[in-house]
């Protein structure tokens, strides 16, 4: 882990972009609107839980002195954290992601695949 203290810029997610996921998530047909203080809580849990997997996958990679996290550290850090029920979903968009690179993009439509897993955790 590194010893370089962080502030809350550091560690948040831009709020316009996931002000767009909100809103493209939400069906217009319901007229329902994201409060701003909903959206500000949703981006810190978010950034709590990748921190918190994160970290996990970090102390695992470390036990198995890898100076590289991988994919496969991720998923025991997932599994340690009692979130084993995501896992299938998570190598799914982990692979469609590796093959986006391959092609060159992400599409919106994974884009928005990849925050929603996320964010329903």
């Amino acid at each position: 882990m590194s010893d370089r203290e962080f502030t809350n810029d550091d560690l948040s997610l831009p709020k316009a972009t996931v002000q767009k996921i909100i809103t493209e998530i939400l069906p217009p047909s319901t007229g329902q609107t994201f409060a701003k203080d909903a959206r500000d809580l949703l981006m810190e849990c978010c950034v709590e839980f990748i921190t918190l997997i994160s970290s996990e996958a970090n102390d695992i990679s470390e036990k198995e002195a890898k100076k590289t996290i991988a994919c496969e550290h991720v998923e025991k850090a997932l599994r340690d954290l009692g979130f084993g029920d995501y896992i299938s979903e998570v190598l799914a968009v982990a692979e469609e992601h590796k093959e986006a690179l391959k092609v060159g993009t992400l599409s919106k439509r994974r884009q928005i695949r990849i925050w929603r897993i996320l964010t329903t955790v």
